[in-house]
Formats: structure tokens, C-alpha cells, sequence
């Protein structure tokens, strides 16, 4: 298996990532006006997620990122924590929060990357230095991570045109992107864009709402009424949720046809054992956690960033941030052993339940 590693390659984000705005915007340009920068391993951190929709965030980020946390500051860290469950606006008050309890850090993984902004100046004008985790929120941010998202988009196309083969000449595809207010679902959609276009038809795209599995499984409906079920031959799913929603659409369709996925999801990685989802992009979560834990702690005790940050990103209102873009694996049935289990992301077991042991058996999955 190829192993997780931070990916520095500097050409890769140059194309995916923007920059604009001067030095002075960034926010590992700017020292804090509060007292962050004098404190030791007792330190606040408050830590903002944008959904449970998707399994990820509470089942791996949360815990992952509090657990590195507690053990770079000897469990003496007090650690704030709200999820947005998909709301802008609630996002904005949390972040309101979030300064009222005076936390000396905060990481943000932004519900609407552009609508935080005045959120994040807010922050930092209280003296909060702000970690953007997992997509790139505008404002002055100090520090991101995430993986290489544009990459990302590219592993999922180039895996469904290998499963196509001869079929891509013939047949049309559907695209389902995510939604508009993410950042890294433009980045996604840029990826893959850059691997069909030329290669295959793309009968009907959608960028989905909310990144809900509903809204997915409505617009599949609509692309198969549009497109005629015989003329479908494979799913561009930015996402694992949506895919779900996408496969009950094509079920119910009769029609058979290999769906992308992303984020390695429990029910994504059964669906990829029965034959029922083609692939997902198995993006390893802890060293993104890691990566987040390490540099909010060391902003808390005003540490510099350049032994954990290798790389610099770039948005529209912060230039040259220190980030820490993370690799990624096409996930199929040939490797599921050698990624997800034996990472410890998923036993054997929690896989192969009864309605899966056969299918698990046939592939040596154990």
C-alpha cells in the first residue's frame, strides 16, 4: 500500500490553489494581540466541524484531532468543540462562541468558506489565530490542512476511465459534484474535469446541494430521465454520501454501472466489497488531524511553524499560509486489506458482517 505522506509537490498546488493578496493578509503574517503567544500546555482550542452528514467527522476527526491534542500538552489542554451540521449561520454564532470563551485557537473546517470570512477577521481581531481544517476559508487564517484536493479529483477520474475502458467512447457519464459552498468540491470538480474532458462523454452534471445523499439520488433520477437508462455507463460521485444516493437511483433504474466515491465510508467500502460501488478515495484522516492538533498547539504557545508546515497555500484573502497537504489512495476491491484494515480504520469483522461475508470471503478479506 502506498502510505499516507504529507505531499509537498509545489507544482500540483500551484495549479489548484490561487494566490492573491498580500503578505500581510496571511495569518501567519500577524502575532496575536491576546496572551496565546506566553502560554505554556494550558491552553483553550476550540475546534469547529461543518456537518454530520458524513460518518467522517464525528467518528474520526473529533477524536483524532482531541487526542493529539491532549497528548502534545500533557492532557492539561481544555478543548471547546461544536459541529454546524451543515449551517452557515450557526457556524458564524459558534464562532462568536468560541471568542466569548476566549480560546486561545481555533480550528475551523468552514460550513461556506466565503461566508466565514468576517468570522475569521473577527477571530483574529480578539487575538484567535485560526487553523483552517480540511478547506480553505477565507480570511486571515494562520495555518491549513488538508490533502490535495485537486489530486483527489484526479484519482477518482482516472479511476472510473481505467473501469470504462472501450464504454467511455460509446456511452455517456454522469458527473455529481459537490456543493458549491465548499471549496474543495470546485477543486474536486477541476480534477476530474481535467482527466475526462476529451475522454468521455458527460451527458449531465450536477453540483449538489449540501453534499446530501438525497439531493444526489433527485438529480440521478433527473439525469436518467434526460439521458435514457441504456445511454449511462459509469457515475462521476464526488463523495461516498452521495454515491449511496446514486446507486439506490441506478437500482432502482435497472441499470449497472460503475460510481465513484470519496472518504472510504463503512457503507462505501460494503458497497465496493458487493460490486455495488466501484471506488472511493481513501484519504487517511489522522495525519490530517495530526497535522491540525500540532499546529493549533504550537500558535497557542507561539511556536513557529515551519518544522510541521512544509507547504504554502494560498486563497483570496491570505497569501503564503503555512499548510500541510496530506496524499491520497484509490481505494478499490484489490487493496481494502491493505489500506482501511490494516490502518486500523475498520476491522475485518465491521466489513464482513453477515450480509457482506460472502462477497468478503471471495476477496480474501479477513
Amino acid at each position: 500500500m502506498r502510505r499516507a505522506a504529507v505531499a509537498i509537490a509545489a507544482g500540483a498546488m500551484a495549479v489548484s490553489l490561487a494566490a492573491c493578496g498580500s503578505a500581510e493578509e496571511a495569518g501567519g503574517e500577524k502575532e496575536p494581540t491576546g496572551s496565546a503567544a506566553a502560554k505554556g500546555d494550558d491552553i483553550k482550542i476550540g475546534l469547529l466541524l461543518p456537518e454530520n452528514q458524513t460518518a467522517r467527522y464525528e467518528k474520526f476527526d473529533r477524536p483524532l484531532i482531541e487526542k493529539k491534542i491532549k497528548e502534545l500538552t500533557n492532557n492539561k489542554a481544555t478543548i471547546e468543540y461544536n459541529n454546524a451540521k451543515q449551517d452557515a449561520n450557526l457556524q458564524a454564532q459558534q464562532v462568536d462562541t468560541m471568542i466569548t470563551n476566549k480560546v486561545d485557537v481555533l480550528i475551523l473546517d468552514a460550513v461556506d468558506a466565503k461566508a466565514i470570512k468576517n468570522s475569521v477577521q473577527k477571530a483574529v481581531d480578539n487575538g484567535i489565530k485560526v487553523v483552517a481544517y480540511d478547506r480553505l476559508a477565507e480570511g486571515p487564517i494562520s495555518a491549513y490542512t488538508s490533502f490535495d484536493n485537486v489530486q483527489v479529483g484526479k484519482t477518482q477520474g482516472e479511476a472510473l476511465l481505467k473501469e470504462l475502458g472501450d464504454k467511455a467512447k460509446d456511452g455517456q457519464i454522469v458527473m455529481m459534484n459537490g456543493s458549491v459552498t465548499d471549496p474543495n468540491a470546485k477543486q474536486f470538480k477541476e480534477g476530474a474535469h481535467s482527466v475526462l474532458d476529451g475522454k468521455v462523454k458527460i451527458g449531465k452534471e450536477y453540483d449538489t446541494k449540501e453534499w446530501k445523499p438525497e439531493n444526489a439520488n433527485a438529480n440521478m433520477e433527473a439525469a436518467i430521465s434526460a439521458l435514457g437508462k441504456n445511454n449511462i455507463v459509469g457515475v462521476y460521485s464526488a463523495n461516498d454520501g452521495m454515491a449511496g444516493g446514486i446507486i439506490t437511483a441506478l437500482k432502482a433504474a435497472g441499470i449497472k454501472a460503475p460510481v465513484t466515491g470519496q472518504d472510504a465510508e463503512l457503507a462505501a467500502v460494503q458497497r465496493i466489497v458487493a460490486g455495488e460501488q466501484f471506488m472511493s478515495v481513501y484519504k487517511p484522516y489522522a495525519p490530517e488531524a495530526e497535522a491540525a492538533a500540532q499546529m493549533a498547539v504550537a500558535l497557542a504557545k507561539g511556536e513557529d511553524l515551519s518544522s510541521i508546515a512544509k507547504d504554502k497555500v494560498s486563497s483570496e484573502s491570505a497569501k503564503d499560509v503555512p499548510s500541510v497537504l496530506v496524499d491520497v489512495t484509490s481505494l478499490t476491491q484489490e487493496n481494502i486489506s491493505d489500506t482501511v484494515i490494516k490502518d486500523g480504520v475498520y476491522t475485518a469483522d465491521e466489513i464482513c458482517t453477515a450480509k457482506y461475508k460472502a462477497a468478503c470471503a471471495k476477496l480474501g478479506i479477513k
